[in-house]
């Protein structure tokens, strides 16, 4: 009996040896920012099977790391839905999500499957199985603060989930300071001036990144890009050391936000 179940034990070992090999072995699909200083170095983006974290530099920021945050999921969702899960603290602390802005931004409102759950761990859950679902092109989860429940088990299962299903997972950390966890990568957002086109018109949306964590091995860096709506994709910023020149940089939010109560937005799908 001992040596029929050391025997399963061992074969069992293997078994998990041989699937976390092939894991390893196989082809990792990335999702690429379309700027050329960040996804050469990143060895083509950042993948897509995987949790990635990003948190706001300060509260100022977090409308530029949740523009961050929502152009990254667009990138990955294509065609397909988004899901994202917000904590309804939020709506109290910075604002309902609005359709005008998003739309702004390049996103289909109607794209977007809006979960708004109670509690951060309601958040987690929602999120995990959120991850699990194949169909979705990415999902975006938005706790407020740090939840005693996410530790490093539970953002292991949403590493688990989003490596099972092909699914882009994003943790948008809001309130909160980084810690152990089990991400691929994690992005510090801070908001950086738009560059007014002719006419005084605002510029693009315009982002400055620290890469803090990168499981690959990549040191701590910063990049300063810009998102273009039209092209759906992230540029590199040029010309920032000298300024520029030809016009004064113009503030613009990246998500309009609104700080009133006001009943669910229109346009946004509500899946829960």
């Amino acid at each position: 009996m001992a040596d029929a179940s050391t025997r399963s034990l061992a074969a069992l070992r293997q078994s998990l040896a041989l699937a976390g090999l092939a894991r390893e072995l196989a082809p990792v699909e990335h999702v690429a920012f379309g700027a050329p200083s960040l996804d050469e170095p990143l060895g083509g983006g950042i993948a897509r099977a995987a949790l990635h974290e990003v948190y706001a530099s300060g509260a100022a920021d977090l409308p530029a790391a949740t523009g961050f945050a929502a152009a990254l999921a667009l990138r990955a969702a294509g065609s397909r839905p988004l899901l994202w899960v917000r904590q309804d603290f939020l709506d109290a602390e910075a604002g309902r999500l609005h359709p005008p802005g998003l739309a702004e931004l390049g996103l289909d409102p109607s794209q977007i499957l809006l979960v708004r759950v109670r509690d951060g761990e309601g958040a987690l859950r929602a999120g995990a199985e959120a991850a699990r679902c194949a169909a979705l092109g990415a999902t975006l989860i938005e706790p407020w603060g740090a939840p005693r429940q996410f530790d490093l088990t539970a953002s292991r299962r949403l590493a688990l989930a989003a490596e099972a299903s092909g699914v882009l997972t994003l943790l948008l950390r809001v309130a909160a300071q980084p810690e152990p966890s089990a991400a691929s990568t994690r992005w510090q957002v801070r908001a950086l001036p738009s560059r007014a086109r002719e006419a005084q018109a605002p510029g693009d949306p315009a982002f400055g990144l620290r890469l803090l964590r990168h499981r690959g091995g990549l040191g701590e860096r910063e990049w300063r890009v810009e998102w273009n709506r039209d092209e759906r994709c992230f540029r590199d910023r040029i010309g920032d050391e000298g300024g520029n020149r030809d016009a004064a940089p113009l503030s613009r939010p990246l998500v309009s936000l609104s700080g009133e109560r006001a009943p669910a937005p229109a346009g946004l799908r509500r899946a829960g």
